[in-house]
């Protein structure tokens, strides 16, 4: 349990940097389409799953999906339901760091 706990903490610790430019997606109305459409995209033609989730700014959810071969996509779904692409990639890899300790710099 706490190596998951690990795990999903180190992936969401991303996500953070992530919530920062969500809100640039609203201008790539291009990279979006409803919430079913891109699941099925992401997990039929990619064989991604979801690996992260985490809430951003004015609520948007933004998970990261991945795959065995290494693909990723991070996706950021919004209130009102549009889930947009921010960004997609090769060689994906799980890194569980431990967090340092209270005091100490990063």
């Amino acid at each position: 349990m706490k190596d998951m706990k690990s795990k999903f903490l180190a992936a969401t610790m991303g996500l953070g940097l992530l919530a920062l430019a969500a809100g640039q997606v609203k201008a790539q109305a291009q990279n979006c389409a409803p919430r079913d459409v891109v699941l099925e995209k992401l997990t039929e033609d990619f064989s991604e799953t979801r690996r992260a989730i985490g809430l951003g700014d004015n609520n948007a959810v933004i998970e990261i999906f991945a795959a065995e071969t290494g693909s990723w996509s991070i996706i950021v779904t919004f209130p009102n339901g549009a889930t947009c692409l921010v960004a997609s990639g090769e060689a994906f890899e799980m890194i569980v760091e431990p967090l340092p300790a209270k005091g100490e710099k990063v």
